[in-house]
Order: structure tokens, then C-alpha cells, then sequence
């Protein structure tokens, strides 16, 4: 399969076979997403890889933030829904900024600027793992809906680092079909 087909195949599966993932199919996943551009070479994507056996805690700190978040009254959304993913999937790895400021404080520019290039960059080594699964037959969902959980999967971790989002991983158990695309010329301004 080549990069094009890559992403024009991949989809967000929501539903996972129970099979586990080799090690050595993780450990190719990881290096792919390691070898994605970064600004100024900083490599800033921490990697946490959640197992099996501890998707049970995972998924308790998960719903306890949710819970909290639902106290104080914020909207949940999807995050209930995406709680359910992970508890099927076999492996979630937490993607993390080595930047170790925390996103919800006031910063200066610099400091902003230079978030805004990790972030990015973290982007590009999440999109390097999703491809490299849909190119080795495995499922994967981009989750940002831990946020909701931010300060408690960071506690449960003990990681000062910047959470940035989650990709569950697994065999898929559905076969989702294409979802509308915005054609090019309604995002695209040429000069």
C-alpha cells in the first residue's frame, strides 16, 4: 500500500476485535511516529502505552473525570461514548508534549509560539502512526476526549508532561465506509 491509498483507506474505527497486538507491530507503529517532522528537530511526543491488563485503571480514571466533569456541570459530548471505544481496544497509547508547562495557564508569546510548534509537531507523528496501522491491517481512533479527564489521567500516570491526545489501537470489528470530504476548492484560496 503506498502513503496515497494509505490515506484515502484509513478510517476512525470505534469497534475493536479483542485479538492483542504483537510487540514488534506496536514497537513499528512507535518508530513511524517518531520519524515525523518536528520544529527545530525538538521531537517533543512523549509516548504512554496502556495495556491490557491496564485498561481497567485506564478506563477508571477515564469515567471518574467524566464524572467530575459532569458535576460541574460541562457537556460531556462524545467523551462517554469514546470511554466505551477504549474499553474495547487493545492497547491506548496517551500521547504527551514533553513540554511540561500546563496548556490552561496564561503564557507569553514565546511560550505560546513554541506549544504551538510541539503541538503541531505531535500532530505529524500521530498522523505517521495512523497511517503506518492502516498500512499493517491495524485499527486505530484519534481521541481528544480525554481532556475531560486531562487532570486525572495526569495524576494517574504521574506525568507533568502536556497531555495531547489518546489513539486507541486494535484489530478493527467494522469496516466504516468514507465520510464527506469538503471538496478542495471550498478550503483552498489561490493566489
Amino acid at each position: 500500500m503506498n502513503t496515497l491509498e494509505a490515506i484515502r483507506a484509513r478510517r476512525s474505527i470505534r469497534r475493536f476485535k479483542p485479538d492483542p497486538l504483537p510487540e514488534d507491530v506496536l514497537t513499528e507503529l512507535l518508530t513511524a511516529a517518531t520519524l515525523a517532522p518536528s520544529g527545530k528537530n525538538e521531537q517533543p511526543w512523549r509516548f504512554v502505552v496502556v495495556r491490557e491488563d491496564k485498561r481497567p485503571e485506564l478506563l477508571a480514571v477515564m469515567r471518574a473525570g467524566l464524572a467530575a466533569r459532569k458535576a460541574e456541570g460541562v457537556p460531556l459530548g462524545s467523551s462517554e461514548w469514546t470511554a466505551r471505544v477504549m474499553e474495547q481496544a487493545p492497547i491506548t497509547i496517551l500521547v504527551f508534549n514533553a513540554d511540561d508547562e500546563n496548556p490552561f495557564e496564561h503564557k507569553d508569546f514565546s511560550d505560546v509560539f513554541g506549544n504551538m510548534v510541539d503541538v503541531q509537531s505531535i500532530g505529524a507523528a500521530i498522523q505517521n502512526l495512523l497511517l503506518a496501522a492502516q498500512e499493517l491491517g491495524i485499527g486505530s481512533l484519534w481521541i481528544c476526549d480525554i481532556f475531560y479527564a486531562y487532570g486525572e489521567l495526569c495524576a494517574w500516570l504521574n506525568e507533568r508532561h502536556q497531555l495531547i491526545a489518546a489513539i486507541s489501537l486494535g484489530y478493527a470489528d467494522e469496516a466504516p465506509l468514507p465520510r464527506s470530504r469538503k471538496a478542495v476548492d471550498e478550503v483552498v484560496r489561490w493566489l
